[in-house]
């Protein structure tokens, strides 16, 4: 699925797009975005295969999202939005020569290492990390999004301090290669 295009339904009426933008205007602008992102939500969460890309607008207003390695169906028991797997560059090598896979910010927002204030960490350094787990929360658009890792290792950093801004690809905590047991 190269991407999925929503747009308000018309219950037999024929809106102008002038119609449209005084909807907007009536709606105020916290609540029209609330509404997009709701549409985004349903969209991702009712379609069998994750979309690449939805865009939805609404009049004057729209908003357009972008997974990146999209188009998969996601994991057994998840649903499509619940989670996110956090963007895994190459694995890179560091200067004492072990190789460290980093597990990245897969969006932009702000990174918290706990579910609340006071709680512990999901994960801690020297922690054993398996594919699916998560490490953190990223907090987007007043969304709570869970941030697994794709890959089994050992946390030996966690790049990012608890309730910092981080950007899209940004590293959030560095895995070493860990042995199957």
């Amino acid at each position: 699925m190269t991407g999925v295009d929503v747009h308000p339904p018309r219950n037999g009426q024929s809106l102008d797009e002038s119609s449209m933008d005084v909807a907007v205007a009536a709606l105020g602008a916290q609540d029209a975005l609330q509404l997009l992102c709701r549409s985004v939500s349903d969209v991702v969460r009712t379609t069998p295969q994750h979309p690449m890309r939805v865009n939805v607008r609404f009049g004057c207003a729209s908003i357009e999202v972008e997974w990146p390695g999209a188009g998969q169906t996601p994991a057994e028991g998840a649903p499509a939005s619940a989670a996110v797997a956090a963007a895994v560059p190459p694995q890179a090598a560091e200067s004492d020569g072990v190789e460290r896979q980093a597990v990245c910010a897969p969006l932009v927002g702000t990174f918290y290492r706990a579910e609340e204030p006071g709680a512990r960490p999901f994960v801690e350094i020297g922690d054993v990390v398996e594919p699916g787990q998560q490490i953190g929360i990223m907090e987007a658009m007043k969304l709570m999004n869970p941030i697994l890792t794709e890959h089994r290792g050992r946390v030996v950093e966690v790049v990012v301090g608890d309730g910092q801004p981080v950007e899209y690809g940004q590293a959030l905590v560095l895995l070493e290669h860990v042995e199957e047991e």
